[in-house]
């Protein structure tokens, strides 16, 4: 499953920090933080993407407290 959200980050650094923290996650198939765009994608086996997806928000919130994804 694939899907894109709505994403508030400040700066292009901290969107690839997001990114990374993101691919480290086991069951992510692909992600991508877009700081220009102000997207963030998500790929993930569907059997496990919500849970994936939680995980995903919560390594974002480490690299950036202030991030927002809409869900």
């Amino acid at each position: 499953m694939k899907k894109t959200y709505k994403c508030e980050v400040d700066c292009a650094n901290c969107a690839a920090k997001m990114e990374d923290a993101v691919k480290k996650i086991d069951g992510v198939i692909d992600a991508r933080v877009n700081f220009m765009t102000q997207k963030f994608m998500l790929s993930a086996e569907d059997d496990v993407y919500e849970e994936v997806l939680e995980k995903a928000i919560k390594a974002c919130k480490k690299v950036e407290p202030d991030c927002e994804i809409e869900v």
